[in-house]
């Protein structure tokens, strides 16, 4: 079997349906390309109480340094109506120049790509002068509880080290070597319950509408803003994602009103001064009377989210310079240095070693009739097989 073509490789990983958690065959498929390559590959499951168990791979060509990681994941989001679909989701049908299917772009493309990259690269040069491996998770899209952060674990436990990352995350916009991903924001969620006084609404001095408390202390959580934004960072952001009273009667005044929010903050907070802010605003706006005069302070309770997702940015030159250049050389323009967008599995592989993000066009990730232009496969495997190159050069190998 020959990985070199990642049309081949890709309809093969999009035939298996790996809908988060279940596997689908598409571990067993990279384990089939990667074993004739000479990577020693490992299968690792892991568990959690009250989580799926989660089954995933772990791929590792060479033993030396340096040692470059891929990272990525196989599993895929749900295919929503069937029947709206104009090629099957897991068929991987070519028409009109383009793959349909399931996860083409996210991200089973990206890794069908590294993929054919590393065949080509071997049959070219042989083995590294270092190291390659593949860490592929089947969690991404799922809670991420059993899959990077865990599969990270095991392998440091296991000795293993890192030089640098490539996540193949579809990071382009709009055309193959628009950007490149070298950090991203923090993200903090979080949810208030206001406790007023159940009544009825023809008489509002016997109840405490909990309603006006909630539109209090969710304008002073999005008005002013955090901050005007960083170097590289856009402004911290936050929005009010639900607000939940469950109150089906429109005579009664509830007794209670709920509000979520999530909040995308830069290097100007960590999760622990950000969340010390909100509830600053919080208490200033429980105390404001402007739509409860004569009413004591709000009365509230906030819960945050576990595990935080923490700012980064990736600052290695020889890993940015050796992926940008690769993308300059094969797709003709410099590509963009962005922190933009939400969070990725980059986020726990940036406590191992320097990571960057580089994939496709993500314009139909998670819709109906996702699709890649075949084209572009050719030209991300071009892409990642001249940054290997380029990496290993100049990481000193």
């Amino acid at each position: 079997m020959t990985a070199t073509d990642p049309v081949a490789n890709l309809q093969t990983l999009i035939r298996c349906p790996s809908v988060t958690p279940a596997e689908g065959g598409a571990l067993s498929a990279l384990d089939a390309m990667l074993s004739p390559l000479g990577f020693k590959v490992d299968k690792v499951k892991a568990t959690e109480a009250g989580t799926p168990d989660i089954e995933n791979l772990y791929a590792r060509l060479g033993s030396d340094g340096p040692h470059l990681m891929f990272a990525g994941h196989t599993d895929v989001v749900p295919v929503g109506d069937e029947a709206a679909w104009t090629h099957p989701p897991f068929a991987a049908e070519i028409s009109g120049g383009e793959l349909f299917g399931r996860g083409a772009v996210d991200m089973k493309g990206g890794i069908a790509c590294f993929v054919a990259a590393v065949s080509r690269y071997v049959e070219k040069h042989g083995n590294p002068k270092g190291s390659i491996s593949l860490l592929i998770t089947g969690d991404e899209e799922g809670p991420a509880i059993n899959g990077t952060i865990k599969l990270l674990q095991w392998a440091a436990e296991r000795g293993e080290r890192w030089d640098a990352c490539l996540v193949g995350e579809p990071t382009n916009p709009d055309t193959l070597g628009d950007m490149i991903k070298i950090g991203r924001r923090g993200s903090l969620s979080g949810r208030i319950t206001v406790h007023g006084v159940q009544g009825h609404a023809a008489y509002p001095h016997l109840a405490d509408n909990p309603v006006r408390g909630m539109l209090q202390l969710t304008s002073a959580l999005m008005d002013p803003p955090f901050d005007n934004g960083t170097e590289n960072f856009q402004p911290s952001n936050l929005e009010v994602t639900t607000i939940d009273v469950g109150n089906p009667a429109t005579n009664v005044i509830p007794a209670k009103a709920a509000a979520s929010f999530n909040i995308r903050f830069n290097d100007t907070w960590t999760a622990d001064t950000l969340q010390a802010e909100i509830i600053r605003r919080l208490e200033a706006a429980a105390k404001n009377g402007a739509l409860r005069p004569g009413r004591e302070a709000v009365r509230y309770d906030i819960a945050w989210a576990d595990r935080p997702s923490h700012v980064f940015l990736t600052r290695n030159n020889a890993l940015i310079a050796s992926l940008s250049s690769a993308v300059e050389s094969i797709a003709g323009k410099a590509p963009k240095l962005s922190t933009t967008g939400g969070t990725s599995d980059a986020r726990f592989i940036k406590d191992y070693c320097p990571v960057v993000e580089f994939g496709l066009v993500g314009q139909t990730m998670h819709m109906v009739d996702e699709r890649v232009a075949v084209s572009d496969l050719e030209t991300l495997t071009q892409i990642y097989e001249t940054f290997i190159e380029r990496w290993f050069a100049n990481a000193g190998a």
